[in-house]
């Protein structure tokens, strides 16, 4: 049977080093599942490797889209298992590293049928969205569904609107509809998570922001401010700064809120891995 080894974890972990020692031991391939290093315009905010490590190791979903597709979920459960049967022709283990859960969770366990949403509320919550903006649809989302509320990334508009619309639409949480069974894939899965210690892990992440703006972040940004209302430059590292250059507050203000916002990040992430009741620690793949 062939084999998936899955490794996860917050950011700034080291998770991207440890698959490249395990990819290497087992002479194989890794598959990214990290929702922003695959756009191929994104570099230093999102810390993909960097050309030494990708010279390494061949990778898969980096620098493969770019951010004018909006990848989702069911795409990167498609790409992912389009990109294992290729690897399992010729090897016997993949390596899959990143931290975004949910894509984790597509490629290893398959996503649940969703009913459509009713077109009319979906336009009502878009336009109110429009006009009252994130403080409005948080409130929204915390009075019609609490349990999602505590469990969101609070920040992220776009998960809030897709929840507040199916719950308005079909009258319960799409949490009850993310509890289907598991698809049984054709290869035997392991997972891992890095572990490191919450005040070495916001550390390491004040750390590698700081690097970053040492790296050129600030003018990497700056060079996609006229796309800044894409949807996939909504998030950490740009969105800071995107209002830096709009005249709100400093650079230095901007960099805080940066490391601020990945150490929130970091948190939930951990969260996540810890729930999910199937990872175990990474210590154990070190040998």
């Amino acid at each position: 049977m062939k084999k998936l080894i899955v490794i996860g974890g917050p950011t700034a972990s080291g998770k991207s080093s440890l698959a490249i020692k395990v990819a290497k031991k087992y002479k194989t391939d890794i598959l990214s599942a990290d929702s922003r290093q695959c756009y191929k315009e994104l570099g230093i905010a999102v810390a993909k490797p960097n050309l030494v490590e990708l010279a390494e190791v061949k990778h898969h979903f980096i620098n493969s889209h770019s951010i004018h597709e909006a990848v989702t979920a069911g795409e990167y459960e498609r790409y992912g298992l389009d990109v294992l049967e290729k690897i399992f022709e010729t090897k016997d283990v993949a390596v899959c590293v990143g931290g975004t859960g949910l894509y984790i969770k597509a490629l290893c366990e398959g996503l649940d049928d969703m009913p459509k949403d009713n077109p009319a509320i979906k336009m009502e919550v878009e336009e109110t969205f429009k006009e009252k903006g994130l403080s409005w649809l948080q409130e929204e989302m915390k009075k019609t569904d609490a349990a999602f509320y505590e469990k969101a990334d609070i920040n992220n508009h776009m998960r809030l609107r897709r929840a507040l619309i199916f719950y308005k639409s079909h009258g319960y949480s799409i949490l009850d509809k993310q509890i289907g069974e598991k698809v049984q894939r054709p290869f035997d899965i392991e997972y891992y998570t890095t572990e490191v210690e919450r005040e070495t892990l916001y550390q390491q992440i004040n750390q590698r922001v700081d690097m970053m703006v040492e790296n050129g972040l600030v003018q990497e940004v700056r060079e996609l401010y006229p796309l800044k209302g894409l949807n996939t430059l909504n998030t950490v590292g740009y969105q800071e700064l995107f209002a830096f250059f709009d005249g709100k507050g400093t650079e230095e203000f901007a960099i805080e809120k940066i490391k601020q916002h990945t150490r929130n990040y970091a948190k939930r992430q951990i969260t996540w891995f810890k729930n999910q009741g199937t990872f175990v620690s990474a210590k154990a793949l070190i040998h």
